[in-house]
């Protein structure tokens, strides 16, 4: 009988050396970018919520505390380390200030909540990594189609609700997943129906939709457009959701896998969700099977050597821009010129690039956003530092093919994404151990 690796939670460094390929079976967490907007409709439903799979990420932890700062009521089950009941909003409570709100992008998840509780909400510009302008505008104007207020300063903004409205129809004029959310829990606060165009439809969006649906809303999603409606009648019963599993911890699974020349099954995500990466994988000659709920990994008999073009997209079925990095480091390490574009993050390629060329990666950037490699090419060990949560993770992944040791450092940024993405890894065997050596 083998034991499970310790977990690493809490350190800040590890160091990683080679080894044999990767092999076994792994079970992610939940996912925090899906756990953090199904908390935000759990306090926005004004119904008792039994919230299933919620991750111990730190970014997931913030998010709860703020909305227990908010006055809303969480339970967390002694037994059910994973699972948290989000309770209807305490009356009578003041309207909240809430500055740790700036530590997290996805605090604006926050806004329909409040204003069910407070007909206000009053919070710092969001925080999160640091990969580039991420704008609010579609935001803001979501809640302006709502007869909102918005109101901005240098520290933060302010939303106050208008006039309740039967309907609010508005276009996107690009699939934001932020702004897509922002609308549908909009809509749950308001009790309205809803019609919008071009809406994002991520398996983070349309799990909220999901959500929703088991609450007796009636919603339906296309590429051209997504409707939402109330239930009949005053639905007041609790419900139960459960949070679905990270498709973009298992996608960097996955790489890790391959860049290994290993085999694996990860379990507890719906493999569907990563078919774009999954599409990548097979066209540089990696057998991926996906069923409802894993992803299996197999050998490649052969490298394909044809050259991968990693576009992140908003687009249905578009590759995740979270998906970019760890693809980034498995094909350092494969033959082909390989192409990699994320204008969704446009600063993210200015963490990662400079931290995989001291591990001896030379990428010729074409422009802020577009960089190009070709493979293989051979990485030696070095001190590196996370300083974003895909960074780190591609970090991981690139380290496990350099010559010599790789600290990696920061980890406190990966924690955000991952409770323990380094002990995932060493379940498949990875050379990971605590500290920088």
């Amino acid at each position: 009988m083998s034991l499970a690796p310790t977990p690493l939670t809490g350190v800040d460094a590890v160091t990683v050396r080679p080894g044999r390929p990767l092999a076994g079976t792994v079970r992610v967490d939940g996912s925090k970018n899906a756990a953090l907007p199904l908390l935000a409709a759990a306090a926005a439903l004004g119904r008792s919520v039994h919230l299933t799979g919620v991750p111990a990420s730190a970014d997931v932890q913030h998010m709860l505390a703020l909305i227990q700062h908010s006055g809303y009521r969480v339970a967390h089950p002694v037994a059910e380390p994973t699972t948290v009941i989000v309770l209807p909003h305490r009356s009578g409570t003041a309207v909240p200030e809430l500055p740790q709100a700036a530590r997290i992008r996805a605090s604006y998840y926050l806004v329909p909540p409040l204003l069910a509780a407070f007909g206000q909400a009053e919070l710092p510009w969001p925080g999160g990594c640091q990969v580039g302008d991420r704008g609010m505008d579609q935001h803001f104007t979501v809640y302006e189609a709502f007869g909102d207020t918005v109101h901005v300063a240098d520290t933060g903004y302010r939303v106050r609700a208008g006039t309740p409205r039967a309907k609010v129809a508005l276009h996107l004029p690009f699939r934001s997943r932020g702004a897509s959310i922002a609308a549908i829990l909009r809509t749950v606060v308001a009790g309205c129906r809803l019609e919008l165009a071009n809406p994002n439809l991520s398996p983070e969006t349309t799990g909220v939709l999901a959500a929703l649906r088991e609450a007796g809303w009636d919603a339906h999603a296309s590429a051209e457009r997504l409707t939402l409606a109330p239930p009949p009648g005053d639905a007041a019963a609790a419900v139960s959701w459960t949070v679905p599993g990270d498709k973009i911890e298992a996608g960097t699974l996955a790489c890790a896998i391959a860049a290994t020349g290993g085999s694996g099954r990860i379990e507890g995500v719906n493999g569907p969700d990563v078919r774009a990466l999954a599409d990548c994988l097979q066209w540089l000659g990696v057998p991926v099977t996906l069923t409802p709920d894993a992803v299996t990994v197999h050998p490649a008999a052969q490298v394909s050597g044809r050259p991968l073009r990693a576009i992140a997209s908003l687009a249905p079925d578009g590759l995740d821009a979270d998906f970019e990095p760890p693809l980034m480091a498995l094909a350092l390490g494969l033959p082909g010129t390989h192409l990699f574009a994320d204008a969704i993050n446009p600063g993210r390629h200015g963490n990662l690039l400079p931290q995989l060329a001291r591990l001896g990666a030379e990428i010729e950037e074409l422009a802020p956003t577009q960089c190009r490699l070709t493979g293989p090419q051979r990485l030696t060990g070095t001190a590196v530092k996370a300083t974003d949560i895909r960074t780190g993770s591609a970090l991981l992944v690139a380290a496990l093919t350099a010559r010599g040791t790789t600290a990696v450092t920061g980890l406190g940024q990966l924690r955000r994404g991952h409770a323990d993405l380094p002990a995932k890894l060493r379940t498949l065997g990875a050379d990971i151990t605590e500290g920088a050596r």
